[in-house]
């Protein structure tokens, strides 16, 4: 386990497994951490190749310090990019989880060519325009903040903060300037993250070279052993 310290003193917290590149550099999704199933058994299965990988947690989150209501789309990329640059200035390959999937992106867009390819899972972005009902939404202006349940643990907190860097980070407004590899697996049974919205990143991306692979009884989380499986084989199957 390493330590980043930012110029603020909030400590990130990350696990880097040495070895063969391109480096895969998982993203956590919202109010997740590094410690989770699909992280863990990626790692795994980078030890048993040889290769390469990083996993981190956001200021706010898991082991890193800070407070997660301090979290932006704009702060956690750039704990990434920082985390990044301190272990691996060769090429790397994110693969990004739920938010970690709308993570992904801005952080392509900032290292450009390091980047050789991007993985998604049920990647969400933009979830802050099409995941909150207008009654949502106006509690988040009044009050500055608003908790849901959630089926995966603590109530969701969506700060003021963080929903004003998403209206500010937008990615499905238009051409994506990412040319990379990209693939993108998405469960149809995912309640939290409308498939289509794979399908609907994939045809705006510049990159040619698409896929998106959809599993027809997979869940938001996308954790079981077969899941893990399709997950190993994509990532296998790249360029």
């Amino acid at each position: 386990m390493g330590n980043l310290t930012r110029q603020d003193g909030v400590r990130i917290a990350f696990d880097y497994t040495r070895g063969l590149g391109p480096t895969l550099v998982f993203l956590p999704g919202y109010m997740s951490d590094m410690a989770g199933t699909k992280a863990l058994a990626l790692e795994a299965w980078a030890v048993k190749r040889g290769r390469a990988m990083l996993r981190l947690d956001y200021s706010g989150c898991g082991a890193s310090g800070g407070r997660f209501e301090h979290g932006t789309l704009d702060v956690w990329r750039d704990d990434v990019v920082a985390t990044i640059g301190l272990i691996e200035r060769g090429p790397v390959i994110l693969v990004g989880s739920s938010m970690g999937g709308w993570l992904m992106l801005l952080v392509a867009r900032v290292l450009g060519d390091q980047v050789k390819a991007l993985v998604g899972i049920a990647a969400a972005p933009d979830f802050t325009d099409w995941g909150f009902t207008p009654s949502e939404k106006g509690k988040i202006e009044k009050y500055g903040r608003i908790e849901r349940p959630s089926d995966y643990g603590a109530p969701m907190l969506t700060t003021a903060a963080f929903w004003q860097s998403g209206a500010a980070n937008r990615q499905l407004t238009g051409d994506i300037p990412i040319t990379c590899p990209v693939r993108l697996l998405h469960g149809q049974r995912d309640t939290d993250v409308p498939w289509d919205i794979s399908v609907q990143l994939a045809a705006q991306l510049r990159s040619d070279d698409v896929q998106v692979t959809l599993v027809k009884d997979g869940d938001h989380r996308l954790s079981r052993d077969a899941d893990i499986a399709c997950l190993i084989a994509i990532i296998e199957s790249l360029p």
